[in-house]
């Protein structure tokens, strides 16, 4: 199936309010991995590139971005927020054939980006300073002000909804963004440019370039006028962009991987937890890195958790994602010969039960069955390492304490989630856990416009999501005035 008409060309980079092909005039083929075919070419951009989205920016921000008040820039968000929403269709169908994400998901996606210009673009005007008491004959407040040119590396997993969250938040404190798609899944990127550009957002205030991270995203992170970076992605890249950030003494919002767990205790309404333990492990192909591949069962009630996860995870159908089934493939074939690699090492573990690859699916898909393990031991790699792929882990434990110690016991601390009807137990595992969010009786919350979010340990630093993201974009003045 081919793409829908577009209103640009996926080869051009979207630099001070023009599309244009890169200076090197080099492109990349764009995979669909529902069948392994060829979608489009998208630009491959480059150092030179970046260089001239950076001069865009820092122009926009001189001149009519940076002379816009808090209300005209909240009005323009605002008005993205609703051309998003008149294009759900089209971005959904993006989505769906360039991550290969089920319609259905797709479109919830579609719907949050449009979502975060809301929030966004109604608090645009609501970030105020403060008054400090202070000593006779001073007045000291304090003032928060945009960094300047911001930058965004964007991941293939959630295109849209780390762009609303990431330059949404950037654009309403007033910064002027650029952002790097990632190589495998940018058209709804680039397509989000497009309606910002017709929303009315001024030429410069956001440049697009596509490419691949070891150029253009190099490029990005270490270009000496960029102000401040925001990169989702693995541990050892944002490693890299830290460093790269680091030598200009930039800021960094990191928000990297994860190995989330589950705690279910043996008063837990499992009827209410079901739906959230399997869910929240296998959407987007459990391409998440919030997802919840760790399901920690306490023992008198493990054979019942274990038994009715089954019985879904038996159910799951995998396929093409324009057919909207329960999963679609992964992000491509090097994708999936990283997760079969981590089922190999797992081939000490019991299977619980798997999911099935849908009847006449393509072969060239990148697709790979949901699999549920079992395992007793928490040091387990699998039980360790990101997989980043429909796999979840069934861990037992005996009491709290255990459930704990195995719940901080991984590198990361992005989410967890609580399962009791012991209102003690919630409020000392809120407490206890290492984590950036914790849910009790839930898991995720709806996705939470509104909530901060980020880890701990190797799933990153700095927040985004709800007024946190806001003060990250934004550097703190304080004005102390002596006037006797």
């Amino acid at each position: 199936m081919s793409l829908p008409d577009l209103p640009f060309n996926p080869a051009h980079c979207l630099i001070n309010g023009t599309w244009r092909a890169p200076l090197d005039g080099q492109t990349l083929a764009l995979i669909d991995p529902s069948n392994g075919s060829e979608l489009t070419q998208i630009a491959r951009g480059q150092s030179r590139d970046i260089d001239a989205s950076v001069e865009a920016a820092q122009s926009a921000l001189n001149g009519e971005w940076g002379s816009k008040t808090a209300l005209e820039r909240g009005r323009i968000l605002t008005r993205i927020g609703q051309l998003v929403l008149e294009h759900v269709d089209l971005l959904a169908e993006l989505e769906a054939h360039d991550v290969g994400k089920p319609l259905t998901q797709a479109r919830a996606d579609a719907i949050a980006l449009a979502r975060y210009m809301e929030f966004y673009g109604g608090s645009a005007d609501k970030i105020h300073g403060e008054t400090i008491p202070y000593l006779g004959g001073y007045t000291v407040y304090t003032l928060r002000e945009p960094h300047g040119v911001t930058g965004h590396i964007v991941p293939w997993n959630y295109p849209m909804q780390i762009i609303g969250r990431s330059v949404g938040a950037a654009l309403a404190m007033g910064n002027a963004a650029v952002l790097k798609p990632a190589e495998e899944a940018c058209l709804t990127a680039l397509m989000f440019a497009e309606i910002a550009r017709t929303a009315g957002l001024p030429d410069g205030a956001l440049n697009v370039v596509p490419g691949l991270g070891a150029e253009a995203g190099a490029a990005l992170s270490s270009h000496k006028d960029v102000q401040h970076i925001s990169f989702t992605g693995s541990v050892a890249t944002g490693a890299l962009v830290q460093q790269a950030a680091g030598a200009n003494v930039v800021p960094v919002t990191l928000e990297l991987g994860g190995k989330s767990p589950q705690l279910v205790f043996e008063d837990a309404n499992l009827d209410d937890a079901l739906p959230f333990l399997v869910n929240a492990g296998i959407q987007n192909a459990g391409q998440t890195c919030s997802a919840s591949s760790r399901i920690l069962v306490q023992e008198n009630r493990y054979a019942e958790v274990v038994a009715a996860m089954s019985e879904r995870y038996s159910a799951l159908t995998v396929g093409p994602a324009m057919d909207d089934l329960n999963l679609g493939p992964l992000i491509s074939e090097r994708q999936k010969e990283i997760v079969t690699g981590f089922l190999a090492q797992g081939k000490d573990l019991h299977i619980a039960a798997t999911g099935q690859i849908a009847e006449g699916a393509p072969s060239k898909g990148a697709y790979v069955a949901p699999h549920l393990l079992l395992c007793s031991d928490p040091h387990h790699p699998l039980a360790q390492q990101e997989i980043f792929g429909p796999v979840q882990i069934v861990i037992p434990f005996k009491d709290e304490a255990e459930a704990v110690a195995i719940a901080n016991g991984t590198d990361f601390g992005l989410v967890a989630s609580v399962w009791t009807e012991n209102g003690a137990r919630q409020m000392r595992l809120a407490k206890a856990l290492k984590s950036g969010q914790v849910f009790i009786n839930n898991y995720g919350a709806g996705g939470g416009v509104e909530l901060p979010f980020g880890g701990v340990g190797k799933s990153g630093h700095g927040r985004e999501k709800g007024f946190e993201a806001l003060y990250g974009f934004s550097t703190l003045k304080t004005v102390a005035a002596k006037h006797g």
